[in-house]
């Protein structure tokens, strides 16, 4: 097979310089993405009140529970792409392919029928407030019926940061943003569509931004190495196995992660509307600090990815201390606007006085949990860049299970609803200690790679 010119060499070259350039537009795209999700809680704030605040918070954290095991395949898509990259093993990479479209296609049927049929009894299981119910109802069923073009963006952004190209994602999302933010305005001011319009608008964004890839990708396909002819989309079992060996780790980390942050919001929304509006609203802001940490990690995991692939174990450290040095720059910037401006940003939200009256309490626990995203991405991301499932998983039962969920049984008790935001901020801290360790160890310089 020719080699794809969309692929992207990150073994040479200077690497802090390489991780700013290739990871600024992941920044751009997750702060475009970040920009329409928070459009949607102002808008919906603005022109719906808590009760829309809510239903977009908790019918979102359920929607993104649905999408797991497509942030987890895809994950370690990207991940095995960018060792056969690194490995300079491009004949691989069409079948890679194909199996990670029809596999991703597949899940994504199956998880429309679920959202769409037991959005009910999840949203019960949640503690949804009354009030709030049959908008996040509405939210879940318009979001589930587009899974499949969620699914298939999410596919071909793996794809493409595993080549080592973030800007084609970035071009994609883009336009996702700016779709987002007109129909929002559209759908919920003029129209009174409530969250429904909030996720007719996300998900109509989605679907126009999908489709626009897949035309461009079939027109460069020569330069992208993959036809799109029906045959290449056949499943290719080893090439399955491969992907599930860190794929099925990661659906696991990031669902667990989630079912975790559902219980804290079950318990949270059982304080009432207010609290859960105030959750809601974190939840937000803690977006604004993933525009960096989850680029680096993106990008990281890409790099590490291609080195290990290139037995460079050298630019690995540097990927790491970068990664980690951009990361806490970007945290003290964000963590002294929570600390300064906490009841400006919230109300950037609301202007219920009840929920504005809680904004410098939690902005506190915000900065303490920013400061453990900050810590943990170079760590996690050498994790997931050599293809390490059982750590992966590992990490995700003690971080999203038994710590946090355990964390908030200990202290709601004396803490009440504060206590359920605290032992959520605390738990993220377990990954900071499980990265560094298996960085500092140098275990990962004896660990088999994927592709191996």
């Amino acid at each position: 097979m020719k080699q794809s010119t969309m692929v992207n060499d990150l073994t040479v070259g200077n690497v802090g310089k390489q991780l700013l350039k290739f990871s600024f537009p992941f920044m751009l795209s997750n702060a475009l993405q970040t920009v329409y999700n928070l459009v949607d809680m102002i808008i919906v704030g603005q022109f719906v009140g808590p009760a829309g605040l809510s239903a977009v918070s908790i019918g979102g954290q359920l929607v993104w529970l649905l999408c797991c095991i497509a942030i987890g395949y895809s994950s370690g898509g990207q991940i095995f792409i960018s060792q056969l990259v690194g490995a300079g093993n491009h004949q691989e990479l069409k079948r890679t392919i194909g199996t990670l479209f029809t596999t991703i296609a597949a899940f994504s049927i199956l998880f429309t029928i679920l959202g769409v049929g037991l959005h009910r009894p999840l949203l019960e299981l949640l503690n949804t407030p009354a009030e709030a119910m049959a908008q996040a109802a509405d939210y879940v069923i318009i979001c589930s019926a587009g899974m499949f073009f969620v699914y298939g963006y999410n596919v071909v952004s793996a794809i493409l940061r595993g080549m080592g190209d973030s800007k084609r994602p970035f071009m994609f999302i883009a336009i996702a943003a700016i779709l987002n933010v007109i129909l929002d305005l559209i759908f919920v001011g003029p129209l009174h569509m409530a969250s429904a319009g909030a996720a007719l608008a996300t998900t109509l964004s989605q679907t126009i931004s999908f489709i626009i890839s897949v035309i461009y990708l079939y027109r460069h396909r020569e330069e992208f190495g993959f036809d799109f002819k029906l045959s290449s989309f056949r499943m290719d079992w080893s090439k399955f196995k491969a992907l599930s060996y860190l794929g099925l780790p990661l659906t696991v980390q990031s669902t667990a992660i989630n079912v975790s942050m559902l219980y804290v919001s079950a318990g949270v929304n059982s304080y009432g509307l207010v609290y859960s509006s105030v959750f809601g609203i974190g939840g937000k802001l803690q977006s604004v600090m993933f525009i960096i940490t989850n680029s680096i990690s993106t990008a990281s995991a890409s790099m590490f990815g291609q080195n290990l692939g290139a037995r460079k174990h050298d630019r690995v450290r540097k990927v790491f201390w970068h990664g980690n040095l951009i990361c806490l720059v970007f945290f003290v910037a964000v963590a002294a606007a929570c600390l300064w401006a906490p009841v400006p940003i919230f109300s950037l939200f609301t202007d219920d006085p009840e929920v504005l009256s809680h904004a410098a309490h939690y902005m506190v626990i915000q900065v303490v949990m920013f400061s453990g995203f900050a810590t943990m991405t170079a760590g996690i991301a050498l994790i997931n860049g050599i293809g390490n499932g059982s750590l992966s998983l590992i990490t995700a039962l003690l971080d999203g299970v038994l710590v946090r969920i355990g964390l908030c049984i200990l202290l709601s008790g004396p803490m009440g609803v504060w206590g359920y935001f605290w032992g959520n901020a605390l738990a993220g801290y377990v990954s900071v200690v499980i990265g560094d360790f298996y960085y500092f160890s140098g275990l990962w310089k004896k660990r088999k790679l994927m592709i191996e």
